[in-house]
């Protein structure tokens, strides 16, 4: 809601008036963590094949939010639990899954 009317600071010397952010968990989670709270929001095991580390792999990512709060002191608080569980309920009721 903060960024409905927002417009960048740049935008009044020539910039675009527009912006992208960053939004989500300024933290790394463990992949075992997401799989588990997949798991169950889903009710269902996932079936792992545990294997080393492949060409390719990031072994951390996370948002960066200093922009968000910086333009307008906002820092997401949505746990990877809720999150999750939340997209899940989405997702089954929209596509009646």
């Amino acid at each position: 809601m903060r960024l409905i009317d927002y417009v960048p600071g740049n935008a009044e010397v020539g910039g675009a008036p527009v912006r992208i952010y960053n939004i989500g968990n300024n933290r790394p989670e463990g992949l075992l963590l997401v799989v588990a709270v997949l798991e169950k929001a889903m009710r269902r095991a996932a079936t792992k094949e545990m294997l080393p580390t492949q060409p390719g792999d990031v072994l951390a990512t996370y948002a960066d939010i200093d922009d968000l709060m910086r333009d307008v002191d906002f820092r997401p608080q949505t746990s990877i639990e809720d999150g999750i569980a939340k997209f899940v309920a989405w997702y089954r009721d929209h596509y009646e899954a």
